[in-house]
């Protein structure tokens, strides 16, 4: 699950739709990637899928189920540009918001492997620029820390900002971006906005902030880009070939158009774009995303390719209760994080910001992964039906294939 901001849009970032979208006649739309499920199945299947979009009034949706490290399939229902009735398919890109937090912890979970990185060092030793907590100067900030969102970096003068941009990629890099917010002085500092009262590692305090400090940490230790890092060492050997770090390199043409709905219109609104890409910034197909996913529930590897080592990708999920945890959490890992859904337990990344909602869903127990993609901003109802869709999928995956 996320803390994100999800502000409303601003006048000049939307205009009205038509109201009163018909979702329930919207057809399937998306080929499997895997063995086509038995017809009834997937009709059934299908059936409740739209169902749960009708009440939830969402657009469109991209679900894809994983299982012992291989798709086993990939679907798309309803629009992703509703006044063109261009419909979702498997690679329609959505925006995936914070579960990029789980691609970045995979990151620096890949440099420990290397050994260019320990996890519970100071990360102001590889910075150009001095980060410590003020109240707590003794006290190191380390990766584990910001992984763990216990670093004592806070989100406050974060949102009271606002750093996003829309219809383009963030002007702030993500350098300057954090020289301006953590070290004094700089134009976004203060005491009280940036730290919290906790001591580095004392309690858990969701932290956008502490992401980008992580993506900047990668780039300092590895010597490039963390999203060339990415590019090479998770997305080609996983085969994610539509998976995007800028809003410049995204495709307009395959894009799910964001959405935000009032009581009778769908609200179109222009993506956007933020300086603290390692922690909000990813945008990705279910096709690409589901790969992903059948690695993360499975050691670390698909069928043929290998992100991270199994005990790394144990470390990423074991779960642990630090003080101040919110009740709607079960465990914090190193990015993902845990809750109960129905009577399980399962690691998960939930994203939002305006017009996007995602989720993704991992039960290492079984190997199975579930990951789900809408262009709505999140409302009660739209966070029901992601739920409702996961434990239909996890319940009766042997029916899906």
């Amino acid at each position: 699950m996320s803390t994100d901001k999800s502000h409303d849009a601003l006048p000049g970032r939307r205009r009205f739709l038509a109201a009163g979208l018909a979702l329930a006649s919207a057809p399937a739309f998306g080929l499997s990637k895997g063995p086509a499920p038995p017809d009834s199945a997937s009709r059934e299947f299908d059936a409740f899928v739209l169902e749960q979009m009708r009440q939830a009034r969402i657009p469109g949706l991209a679900v894809g189920l994983a299982r012992d490290g291989a798709t086993r399939f990939a679907r798309g229902f309803g629009y992703a540009d509703i006044d063109s009735r261009r419909m979702v398919d498997v690679d329609t890109v959505f925006h995936l918001a914070s579960i990029t937090k789980t691609v970045t912890a995979t990151a620096i979970a890949w440099l420990h492997e290397q050994g260019r990185l320990d996890l519970d060092e100071p990360v102001a030793r590889h910075l150009d620029f001095p980060l410590h907590h003020p109240r707590h100067r003794g006290a190191a900030i380390t990766a584990r820390q910001l992984l763990m969102h216990t670093s004592g970096i806070s989100d406050a003068n974060y949102y009271r900002i606002d750093f996003r941009r829309p219809g383009r990629d963030a002007d702030l890099s993500l350098h300057t971006f954090l020289r301006d917010y953590l070290v004094p002085g700089g134009e976004a500092y203060s005491v009280e906005g940036c730290f919290s009262a906790s001591a580095p590692g004392a309690a858990w305090g969701y932290s956008n902030v502490g992401y980008a400090v992580l993506g900047e940490l990668a780039a300092r230790v590895s010597g490039e880009d963390m999203r060339e890092l990415t590019r090479r060492e998770l997305f080609a050997p996983l085969g994610m070939t539509s998976t995007f770090w800028t809003l410049a390199d995204t495709p307009a043409a395959r894009s799910a158009t964001p959405y935000l709905t009032t009581d009778n219109a769908y609200l179109r609104l222009s993506p956007i774009g933020s300086p603290d890409w390692p922690g909000s910034m990813l945008r990705s197909s279910i096709a690409d995303l589901t790969r992903y996913v059948a690695a993360a529930a499975n050691g670390g590897a698909t069928a043929d390719a290998r992100m991270l080592r199994t005990q790394s990708m144990a470390e990423l999920l074991l779960m642990r209760q630090p003080a101040q945890l919110p009740a709607w959490l079960s465990g914090q890992g190193l990015g993902w994080m845990q809750a109960r859904l129905g009577d399980r337990t399962l690691a998960n990344h939930w994203g939002g910001d305006p017009g996007v909602f995602t989720a993704a869903y991992l039960d290492p127990n079984t190997r199975c992964g579930v990951a789900i993609l809408c262009n709505v901003t999140a409302t009660d109802a739209s966070k029901a039906a992601i739920k409702n869709i996961t434990l239909r999928l996890l319940s009766r995956p042997d029916e899906m294939y």
